[in-house]
């Protein structure tokens, strides 16, 4: 797979947000994506464990006073990538959100924001899965120490739930049912190719 050439990149660098629900390949994707872009992945699991790891691992719902304690995690990540990481640094974020939660939203929402404060260009991708797909990717071998590996809650998830829109200019929707990491990463590079031009 192609490089993206120095000249195409933003020289405040590039935020790519992956959206879409747990199982549907945004971590693979993005490893795919970083040796394209030269970008630095920030999961969303690296966001959320550092709070959800001291809780007993269990199928019960997590408490809601645990997201705010998720928000401060996430806001020093974000804050340290808007203030101190290097301009033509490029950042790929993995996220796991659905229209039908507004705090998903406004967390969606930090994450374009520091592009803004950065100067850089963000490019938000939805990526999408059908149910037998998504069930299969959560009982992957991969997916072991995962929050979600419930083939039932991916069902829910699918049916239930929609994922996060991002309604932003230059945003991919991009159905990765049939797609290796490999295959998606390359079209999500032909999108940043074209919405550089």
């Amino acid at each position: 797979m192609a490089r993206i050439p120095p000249d195409n990149a933003a020289k405040s660098g590039w935020i790519i947000c992956l959206v879409g629900f747990p199982g549907v390949g945004k971590l693979t994707i993005a490893r795919a994506l970083a040796g394209v872009v030269a970008g630095t992945i920030v999961d969303n699991h690296w966001i959320n464990d550092p709070v959800l790891r001291l809780l007993p691992m269990s199928d019960a719902a997590v408490p809601e006073a645990v997201w705010p304690q998720v928000a401060k995690v996430r806001d020093a990540v974000l804050e340290t990538i808007a203030t101190l990481a290097p301009r033509e640094s490029n950042f790929i974020f993995t996220y796991a959100g659905s229209n039908e939660d507004e705090e998903d939203r406004k967390a969606f929402e930090a994450y374009r924001n520091v592009a803004t404060r950065r100067g850089a260009r963000f490019v938000a991708v939805r990526l999408l899965c059908g149910e037998d797909e998504l069930v299969r990717r959560i009982q992957s071998p991969e997916r072991r120490g995962r929050k979600l590996t419930d083939p039932n809650e991916a069902i829910g998830n699918v049916r239930g739930f929609s994922p996060l829109d991002p309604r932003t200019p230059n945003s991919l929707t991009l159905d990765v049912t049939d797609l290796s990491a490999e295959q998606a990463a390359a079209r999500i590079a032909e999108h940043l190719r074209q919405t550089a031009q």
